[in-house]
This record gives C-alpha cells, structure tokens and sequence, in this order.
C-alpha cells in the first residue's frame, strides 16, 4: 500500500476562504476601530472576536498599520455609498437629502447606543500620533466626503435655495468640522441632542 505522506505547515487555502478570512478582519477592524481608534485598538482581542490566530494576520496584512489602512478604505467606501443614497437622491431637494442623510446618522448611533462614532472622527483625534500614511488617507477621506457636500449645496445654489456668491466648498468644510465634534459630543453625552443642535444650526445658518 502507498505511503500517506504527512502534510506540515498551514495548509493551502482555496481563494474563497482567503477573502472570507480577510473579510471578517476588516469587518472586525471596523467595529474596533470605530469604538476605540487605532492605538487603543489591541490585536489580540479584536482577533480573538473573529477567532483568527495572529499569525494567520500576518498572511493577511503586513502590519497593524497595513490592516488599518485597509479598514479605513473600506469604512471610506461604505461611508460614500450612504452619503451618495442620500445626497444623490433625486427625488428631493438638495438640503432635505442632507437633513436625511443627518437623520439617518442619528439613528445609526442610537443603534449602537452611542458605542460608535465616526472612524475617520477617531483617527482625527490621534493624528499627532498617527504614521503619516494613515495622517494623510484620513485627509483624503475628508476631502472626498466634503466635495460631496460641496456638490449638494452647490446643487441647492443652482436651484435658488443658497446664495449664489456662497463659497460651497467653505461650507462643506465646515459641516465636516461640526459634524464630527457633534458626533464626538453625542457619545460623550450618551444622547443625541448635539446631533440635533447641529442639524438645526447648520442649516439655519446657510445663507439663502
């Protein structure tokens, strides 16, 4: 009878499992990181929670700082995928999409009963201590989600609903700038009046 020859090492996974595994991990990264930011997120337990032994991390990512550039990405998309349903809601006038796409915010931390905020709003608190890649992808992810409210109120300008000498891109860096210090408060305070305030001095204070 032939010899059954022992296998060792880790044995080859087919693609499915790979990107099954490294979508739990982002999936995972995600949640922590959004609770706790990048330097209190620890490895061990975030991958206990998914049950991935940390040397498999490390055939996945190359580092903690690969893994959360990765999971900032996907946060980025899945983050533009809610601000384009309702910014690009044509159905609506342009600032009711953003008072919606601020309700639906609201609702998504009273979800979670205010245990998580806004990822990019986290990593923003540690930026002094951040490496400089994920310093800079935290900039471009504002950049990005403020053109898009850029091009919302542009849209209510052509519509006759803004001045039209408003500076649009001023006043999108300002709506991401007291959005995240509204998310940042509503934690704290385990209550969603700061979202609410700042819904309802935003908008009061466009000018028409």
């Amino acid at each position: 009878m032939e010899a059954v020859q022992s296998r060792r090492g880790r044995p080859k996974q087919n693609d499915l499992s790979y990107l099954d595994t490294r979508e739990s991990l982002l999936r995972a990264g995600v949640a922590w990181l959004t609770q706790a930011g990048f330097h209190a997120t620890g490895l061990d337990p975030m991958l206990r929670s998914v049950q991935v032994p940390k040397g498999s991390f490390y055939h996945y990512f190359d580092s903690k700082e690969a893994f959360a550039l990765a999971v900032l990405q996907r946060y980025r998309d899945y983050f533009e995928n809610k601000l384009d349903r309702y910014l690009l809601d044509d159905t609506l006038p342009p600032l009711t999409r953003l008072r919606n796409f601020i309700e639906a915010a609201r609702l998504g931390m009273e979800k979670y009963a205010y245990k998580r905020g806004c990822l990019v709003g986290n990593l923003e608190q540690e930026a002094t201590a951040l490496p400089e890649a994920m310093r800079q992808a935290v900039q471009a992810t504002y950049q990005s989600w403020q053109n898009k409210v850029a091009d919302c109120l542009r849209l209510a300008q052509q519509q006759g609903l803004l001045d039209r000498e408003a500076d649009v891109a001023a006043l999108a860096h300002v709506f991401w700038v007291g959005w995240e210090g509204a998310v940042a408060r509503a934690r704290l305070m385990q209550s969603s009046a700061p979202l609410v305030q700042f819904e309802k001095f935003y908008l009061a204070g466009l000018p028409r």
